[in-house]
Parts: structure tokens; C-alpha cells; sequence
């Protein structure tokens, strides 16, 4: 596939492995050129890279430590013009760090860690995108949150975590509004437990199973598929969870 042909770039941020990696791949497969960002998996990164390119677009790895908001604001930059005639058009916020700590015990480094790396990337990436998508008059932000984040309800051991992806939620939501009309939206997908999670509390869930990696993908394409008057909305993947 030529760059003529392709829908645009898309960015996905932690598409090294795992569920960015499927992200990637399935950007890929709609049509979009992929710009895989990693942070220190660079070989893996040039994996995801070629399965991209396996379904006939453009692929490049571009690395960036997303903890440093200059960083995320110059990997946007570098994915709208990696690709030529094909801009900057579906942002996924997929990377952001995760610990299972009990909450007194949590660092002060852990704490900035996961606010830095799950919400100030997603901020900084964002802000950079918007201006860009806005003039192109496309674009289709999904930031990755987490389905306990909106409830408020005391998760003692990933305090830091959820704080962060409440977050992501709030921004989002902000942002869908800030830029509706605009030809851009901005969309949350929520994983509840999915079968790369740390933890499978499988008790707590009413589907009685663990959320598959392949779910998870298909509520973000729905987003990046829908029109810009879907935006500022949240898809729980969660089998019930917390219902």
C-alpha cells in the first residue's frame, strides 16, 4: 500500500508487545500507517513494526520516554512526519506504568511514576496532537483507562494508578468537548481484567472470565471507526465489573 492509499498515521504509544502491540497491528490492518513507539524494547518495537507492515502499510519504530513531557510532544511531532502524505490521524495513548503496592508503602518515586507515565504522557500527547488533527479537520484520539477509575471505590494497593487514570478519564472528557464539532474525538476505552493482567480476580467479575486482548482492540477501533460525534465517551471492557 502507498502512502496515497493509506488512511493516514496512526500513533500508538507502548506498541512494543501486548496490547499495544494488537493495537498496532489492527490500525494496520485498517489502512493505517503505524508509528510504533517504544521506550527501551526496541527490538520487540521493529517485531511489531514488521507485522505492521505485513498488512501492506508503512511501519517505522520511533522511540521516546514518555515520563518526559518534552519527549511526548516531539514523538507526536516525528509521527505526523514520518509518514509523507500520510499525517497524523488516530492517536493511542496505550503505555502507562502499573505497581501493586500496599499504600503506605508506596515511594514518592512510584507516585510520580505513575502519574507521570500514565497521565502527563497522555496530557502532553494530546495537546500536541489536537492542533494538528484539528487542521487536517480528522482525527480520532482513544486514551486507554482502566473500569474502577470512575467509581471511586478504595483500591488500597494501586492508589497511585487509578488516581492516574481518573485522570485520563477527566482530560478525555474535557478534550472530546474542547474539540467537538472539530472533526476530531477523543474516546476512552477502560480495560477491566484482561488476560495480560497482573492480578485476575476472577471472583469479581460476573462474566465469570477474564477480557481477552482481541475485546479490548475491537472497542478501540470502534472509536477510531466512529464518527467525531462520538467523543468524550468511556467503553468499559470489563465483563460487568463493578455493575
Amino acid at each position: 500500500m502507498t502512502g496515497g492509499r493509506e488512511k493516514g498515521t496512526a500513533l500508538v504509544t507502548g506498541a512494543a508487545r501486548g496490547i499495544g502491540r494488537a493495537l498496532a497491528v489492527a490500525l494496520a490492518a485498517e489502512g493505517y500507517a503505524v508509528a510504533v513507539h517504544y521506550r527501551g524494547s526496541e527490538a520487540d518495537a521493529r517485531e511489531t513494526a514488521r507485522l505492521c507492515g505485513e498488512k501492506g502499510v508503512r511501519a517505522a519504530t520511533l522511540q521516546a520516554d514518555l515520563t518526559d513531557p518534552a519527549q511526548a510532544r516531539q514523538l507526536v511531532r516525528e509521527a505526523h512526519a514520518a509518514f509523507p502524505g500520510s499525517p497524523l490521524a488516530v492517536l493511542v495513548n496505550n503505555v502507562g506504568n502499573y505497581v501493586h503496592k500496599p499504600l503506605l508503602d508506596t515511594t514518592d518515586a512510584e507516585w510520580a511514576d505513575m502519574l507521570a507515565s500514565n497521565l502527563t504522557a497522555t496530557f502532553a500527547t494530546c495537546q500536541e496532537a489536537a492542533p494538528l488533527m484539528q487542521a487536517a479537520g480528522f482525527g480520532r484520539i482513544v486514551n486507554l483507562g482502566y473500569a474502577g477509575a470512575r467509581h471511586l471505590v478504595a483500591r488500597p494497593g494501586i492508589v497511585p494508578y487509578v488516581v492516574a487514570k481518573a485522570g485520563v478519564l477527566h482530560l478525555s472528557h474535557a478534550l472530546g468537548k474542547v474539540l467537538a464539532g472539530s472533526g476530531v474525538s477523543v474516546n476512552v476505552v477502560s480495560p477491566g481484567v484482561i488476560e495480560t493482567s497482573v492480578s485476575q480476580p476472577l471472583r469479581e467479575i460476573p462474566a465469570g472470565r477474564v477480557g481477552t486482548v482481541a475485546e479490548l482492540v475491537d472497542a478501540a477501533l470502534y472509536f477510531v471507526r466512529a464518527s467525531d460525534y462520538v467523543t468524550g465517551q468511556e467503553l468499559e471492557v470489563a465483563g460487568g465489573w463493578n455493575l
